[in-house]
């Protein structure tokens, strides 16, 4: 007979190890599935001089802290090997790189289908992320423009910009840290939709996430909550922001209306020529392997009640933003979310 799990962990980052270490104080009989041929998932696809905006003690797994990192905050080289020496202290079984390719429901269990096998199991934490899903929006003119286009996700560092007209086209995070380093070598033009908003240069990670959770709990209690409060979505103050700061580099300018063959049109009418273009514009979610189940809204998300999907008995979504839990997007926030997935799991298999 096929071997039968009670839980399947599609995924390999931070919210799929997380639930993992929960998994592993309970008696399930459980396997996680990356589709990475290493440890640190998107981590490992990220540019190269991505930093974290926390202290190490902040941004850290349930279990273990994140090791002191040599600078202000940890870089992605640190991260890939917390994550990597993280697997190996809790010895997850982790199998890869196994590519789910679909999760359909019959009979009461899951059939969770890859190119190699078909893993049945009573229960799915899906904990696939975002990375595989860049959003870039829709522009007048874009398949006419011959030059160069990727996304955040495909940039790795600014070398192949040199001396180049580049336009850095977010808001956010991203965008500010990636347009700080293009410019040492590029022409660039940072386009967002509205100014944005630096946030003081003593509030970091860990300080909005302290801010956030005062909120979270304040709502919990039906309590006021301070909206003026630092907001997530500004611009933190790492290193190099700071420097590109000192260079004058971090004015915006509003987005263009469309593209021609070699550029973009202004809203004034003026044409520009540009290289290439990176855009900075986020992501959606990851869920394509769920189409099967037929459980997505309009906005590519699936209903849940907390990390519970509402329409689908046995199926759990974590780590996807504040819609699958508080602060479930970052390291330090995603243990609650799997904490109490976990729980959930455990009562609802004692049920079936």
């Amino acid at each position: 007979m096929q071997e039968i799990y009670d839980t399947v962990v599609i995924g390999g980052g931070q919210s799929a190890l997380a639930c993992g270490y929960y998994l592993r104080r309970t008696k399930l009989h459980y396997v996680l599935l990356d589709d990475q041929e290493a440890p640190g998932a998107s981590w490992r696809k990220y540019w190269d001089s991505l930093t974290l905006f926390s202290p190490a003690a902040f941004s850290s797994l349930p279990g273990w802290l994140m090791p002191e990192s040599q600078g202000a905050f940890p870089t992605r080289e640190e991260v890939i090997d917390y994550l990597t020496r993280y697997e190996q202290r809790y010895e997850f079984p982790i199998e890869r790189p196994v590519q789910v390719q679909e999760v359909c429901f019959s009979e009461g269990l899951f059939e969770v289908k890859t190119a190699r096998k078909t893993y049945l199991t009573r229960t799915v934490v899906s904990a696939t992320g975002t990375f595989r899903k860049p959003l870039i929006p829709a522009y007048p003119g874009a398949d006419t423009f011959r030059n160069l286009q990727l996304h955040s996700s495909d940039y790795k560092n600014p070398e192949p910009f040199k001396n180049k007209r580049v336009l850095i086209v977010g808001g956010g995070n991203s965008g500010a840290q990636i347009l700080a380093e293009v410019s040492k070598v590029a022409h660039t033009s940072w386009v967002t939709l509205n100014e944005v908003i630096f946030l003081p240069d003593d509030v970091d990670g860990r300080v909005l996430f302290d801010q956030a959770s005062a909120r979270y709990y304040a709502m919990q209690h039906g309590k006021e909550v301070n909206t003026s409060q630092f907001h997530v979505g500004n611009i933190v103050m790492v290193p190099p922001v700071k420097e590109a700061r000192s260079r004058g580099v971090l004015h915006t300018v509003r987005p263009f209306l469309r593209f021609y063959e070699d550029g973009v049109v202004w809203s004034d009418g003026q044409r520009e020529p540009v290289d290439a273009v990176i855009w900075c514009t986020g992501f959606g979610y990851a869920l394509d392997h769920l189409d099967c189940l037929d459980l997505k809204t309009q906005k590519g998300r699936i209903e849940v009640d907390g990390t519970k999907a509402k329409e689908q008995a046995g199926l759990w979504l974590v780590g996807y933003g504040t819609w699958t839990g508080f602060a479930s997007a970052t390291l330090i926030g995603v243990g609650r979310s799997a904490r109490q997935t976990v729980a959930e799991i455990q009562e609802y298999l004692e049920q079936v």
